[in-house]
């Protein structure tokens, strides 16, 4: 077998593009990742995110004819000019400097701190080839309040991409150390966190497709003061779908999956999924992506009987004018806690507007509901209970961004946050029966405000 070059690899992607009519690659290796922790996002506004996706990868995704929006952000678009280069590899140095005030932070469950949060991050993003990519990014921390610990977070990505006759294989490697205030936690923690997937989209015949799918993500937690009942936990789990195109515009599919799921402090669990799923393009400004199921999970010790669950996920995305970008969004799944002997159904909707003002300024809108219940793993007959076993959760979230573009590579960005969060739970310092009154609901709210001055090379 003759491995293709760059060149004949490019064309076989833009061959690729043309007969096979299935979800995109990049669509596919999403749906692959399994979910994550319920309510294990932090508390702090997020940063904007770094490409990662190999140039290959990139080529496809804006040939497919499923995906209404460019995959490019529009303020890095021209980037892509004049890098640094070295033969087969080019090198695309960043840095970002975030300044960010905010109430809310919680340095311990109920002790909502305000401060000041500086962040720098130094990065360097590495293509080799048109089909690899690695990125490495450090991010320095520091608190103005002392209830918070400074810290030195790291954040490394392989992706990698290619395509042969109609095979498109996919693969990634991520790793994630950090220390931020958590939601779930109500305090401070340090998170290392290991995702790896791989994926394959075959064209059968002209109607016929299958995406298959491999992954595995380790998440480990440190315990913080009082709370020492967290857990570690380990995922592997394979999605496999059978697609069938209905005309140019319309593919449905059906899938299986199966997860194992290993956790340090509870029983170990199995499960199943039964999916399916549509991909419209409904007209030139408009698509739909839905899935949806069941999924059946077995508790291999503790006495719990199995938990099946509707699943589901959703994406419309509809651009009206060439600037403006509007999607929804509505998920619902199942995942593993940091809390031990227990899981979480998480049910979310967000909506968002990107949209480009006077040419160069960028505004994005964003906001979002969760719900989260946590459920013991572990039957109640057999002595114990998870820890907060019978906690709901309602957070909402709403977000603003202004972006204007510097010197071509340079951008400024001001930004707003408010996020609250209600929830049965009053504290994380003892167990608590199974469930909790409506007079001993706790609720933190916060809102954060800063500014952003990145370079990306």
């Amino acid at each position: 077998m003759v491995v293709p070059g760059p060149q004949n690899a490019i064309g076989a992607l833009a061959s690729l593009t043309r007969s096979c009519r299935s979800l995109a690659a990049a669509l596919c290796l999403l749906a692959l990742i399994p979910a994550g922790k319920g309510q294990g996002q932090s508390v702090v506004a997020p940063p904007p995110a770094t490409s990662v996706t190999p140039p290959a990868v990139q080529q496809y995704q804006e040939n497919n004819q499923f995906q209404v929006f460019s995959p490019i952000t529009a303020p890095f678009a021209g980037l892509v000019a004049h890098p640094l280069q070295w033969g087969p590899v080019t090198l695309r140095p960043h840095v970002l400097y975030r300044f960010v005030y905010g109430n809310g932070f919680e340095s311990s469950p109920g002790n909502q701190q305000n401060t000041v949060l500086q962040q720098v991050s130094p990065g360097m993003l590495f293509e080799l080839g048109s089909h690899l990519t690695l990125d490495y990014t450090p991010t320095l921390s520091y608190y103005s309040s002392k209830r918070f610990q400074n810290t030195l977070d790291h954040a490394a990505r392989l992706t990698w991409g290619t395509a042969y006759e109609d095979w498109f294989f996919g693969a990634s490697q991520s790793y994630v150390s950090s220390s931020e205030p958590l939601i779930e936690t109500g305090a401070q923690n340090d998170r290392e966190s290991y995702a790896t997937t791989a994926s394959a989209s075959h064209q059968l015949n002209s109607k016929l497709s299958m995406d298959l799918g491999l992954s595995q993500n380790f998440d480990y937690i440190g315990n913080t003061g009082s709370l020492t009942n967290l857990s570690n936990s380990r995922v592997w789990s394979t999605m496999d779908w059978l697609n069938y195109q209905f005309w140019p515009r319309l593919v449905v599919g059906a899938g299986f999956g199966f997860g194992y799921i290993n956790e340090d402090a509870g029983p170990d669990m199995t499960y199943e999924q039964y999916q399916a799923r549509i991909n419209w393009r409904a007209t030139d400004k408009i698509s739909l992506q839905l899935s949806g199921g069941l999924q059946d999970q077995q508790f291999l010790a503790g006495g719990a009987g199995d938990l099946v669950t509707p699943i589901m996920g959703a994406t419309i995305q509809y651009q009206p004018f060439e600037h403006t970008r509007l999607s929804l969004s509505a998920d619902r799944t199942v995942s593993t806690s940091y809390f031990e002997n227990q899981i979480t159904e998480n049910t979310g909707v967000s909506a968002s507007l990107d949209q480009r003002l006077l040419g160069k300024l960028y505004l994005d809108l964003g906001g979002g509901y969760g719900h989260t219940e946590y459920l013991s793993s572990i039957s109640s007959s057999s002595g114990a209970v998870g820890f907060g076993a019978g906690r709901t959760d309602d957070t909402y979230t709403f977000n603003v961004r202004l972006t204007c573009p510097f010197l071509k590579r340079g951008t400024f960005s001001v930004f707003y946050q408010y996020s609250d969060n209600s929830s049965t739970q009053t504290g994380f310092f003892q167990y608590y029966p199974v469930h909790f009154s409506s007079e001993s609901a706790y609720a933190y709210s916060s809102s954060q405000v800063g500014f952003e001055i990145g370079y990306r090379y």
